[in-house]
C-alpha cells in the first residue's frame, strides 16, 4: 500500500508548505481568502471542465456508482437529521457539514488510488462525476438560497444563482462537451489545463496557510461560524466550542467509518466481488475533499469545523484504507 501512502504524503507536503509560508511571514494567514478565491473562481472551474469534458461517460452507470449513491444518501441523511433536527444548526452549516461527512477526495486521491492500487483509472470516474454534477450543484442550491430563515425564494431565482456559480457552470460545460463529442483544439484546451492544474496546489496552500493562523483567529472563526445561529430559530444548548466539537465528531465518524461500511454493504447486496468490491469500499473510505474547505471559506460558514474534519479524516484514511485493502484483497 505504498502508493496510498505516497499519494497522501504528496498532498500533506503541499499543505505543510502553506503552513510554513504562513509562519515565516511570506504570506499572511488572512491571505488564505485570496488563494481560496483564486482556487474557487478560476483554477477549480478549469480543472472540472478539463476533467469532465474528457471523461468516458459510459462508465457513469457502473455498479460502483450505485454504492457511492447509497453511501452518500445514508450518511448525509444521518448528518442532516442530527444537525438540523436535533441540534438546530443553521442551513449553511448543515449543508457544509453534510458535504464534509460524505464528499470524498475522488480527484486528488481517488485517481491515484484507482490507477496505482486498483489498476483501473476509470473506476473512480463515476464517483467524480456524481460529486461534480449532482452533489455540488445541489449543495450550492442550498448555500445560495439566501439569508437564513427566508427560504430559497422562487425556483427560478435559486436556479439562476446556481447557474452563476463557476463550479456548476464549468461542470455543465464539460458535460456538454463530453456528450456532444466536440473536439476542442489543443491551443484552447492547453491553457485551460495549465490553469486547472493550479487548483490542487493553490487549495492546499490556502489550507496550510489557514492553519498557520488558526490559533490567533480561533475566536473570530467561532463567532463567524455561529454568528447566524439566532436566525436559525433556536439557541444552542452548548457553548460554541462544545457545539463545534460535536459537529466535528459526527462528521468524522460518518466520513471515516460509516461511509465505507455502508458502501461495502451496498456492494455485497449488489453482488460485487474482487476489485469492484474493493474499489467501492476504498472510495467510501477516502477522506473529505479539500474543495469543501474552499466552499466553507467562500460562504464564510463552518470553516473551523470543515478544516478540522478535513485534517482528521485525512489522517484516519490511511490506516482505514490499509486495513480495508488487507481484508478485501
Amino acid at each position: 500500500m505504498t502508493e496510498v501512502v505516497a499519494a497522501f504524503a504528496a498532498l500533506v507536503s503541499v499543505a505543510v508548505l502553506g503552513y510554513v509560508i504562513g509562519l515565516s511571514g511570506v504570506l499572511r494567514p488572512q491571505d488564505e481568502g485570496v488563494l481560496s478565491r483564486l482556487a474557487f473562481f478560476v483554477a477549480a472551474p478549469a480543472l472540472l471542465f478539463t476533467t469532465i469534458s474528457t471523461a468516458d461517460l459510459s462508465s457513469i452507470l457502473s455498479p460502483v456508482l450505485v454504492t457511492a449513491v447509497v453511501g452518500v444518501l445514508v450518511v448525509q441523511t444521518v448528518y442532516v437529521l442530527t444537525a438540523k433536527v436535533l441540534w438546530r444548526r443553521p442551513r449553511s452549516e448543515v449543508a457544509l457539514g453534510a458535504l464534509a461527512s460524505s464528499y470524498v477526495n475522488s480527484g486528488n486521491l481517488g485517481i491515484p488510488i484507482s490507477v496505482y492500487v486498483l489498476g483501473d483509472g476509470a473506476l473512480v470516474a463515476p464517483i467524480l462525476l456524481l460529486q461534480l454534477l449532482v452533489i455540488v450543484p445541489a449543495a450550492f442550491l442550498v448555500l445560495d438560497a439566501g439569508p437564513e430563515g427566508q427560504g430559497p425564494g422562487s425556483a427560478w431565482g435559486v436556479l439562476w444563482r446556481a447557474l452563476r456559480n463557476p463550479i456548476t457552470v464549468s461542470s455543465l460545460l464539460g458535460l456538454a462537451v463530453a456528450l456532444t463529442g466536440l473536439d476542442i483544439p489543443d491551443p484552447i484546451m492547453e491553457p485551460i489545463g495549465i490553469v486547472g492544474a493550479a487548483a490542487v496546489p493553490v487549495g492546499l496552500l490556502a489550507y496550510g496557510l489557514g492553519l498557520s493562523g488558526g490559533g490567533r483567529r480561533r475566536g473570530r472563526s467561532d463567532r463567524s461560524d455561529r454568528g447566524d445561529r439566532g436566525e436559525a430559530g433556536g439557541e444552542a444548548a452548548d457553548p460554541p466550542e462544545a457545539a463545534t466539537r460535536r459537529d466535528i465528531v459526527l462528521a468524522v465518524l460518518l466520513k471515516s467509518f460509516a461511509q465505507p461500511a455502508v458502501t461495502h454493504l451496498a456492494g455485497l447486496l449488489l453482488g460485487l466481488q474482487g476489485t469492484m468490491l474493493l474499489a467501492a469500499t476504498l472510495f467510501g473510505a477516502l477522506p473529505t475533499a479539500q474543495n469543501i474547505y474552499i466552499f466553507a471559506v467562500r460562504y464564510r460558514s463552518a470553516m473551523r469545523m470543515v478544516r478540522t474534519t478535513l485534517m482528521v479524516t485525512t489522517g484516519l484514511s490511511i490506516p482505514v484504507m490499509v486495513v480495508i485493502s488487507g481484508l478485501l484483497r
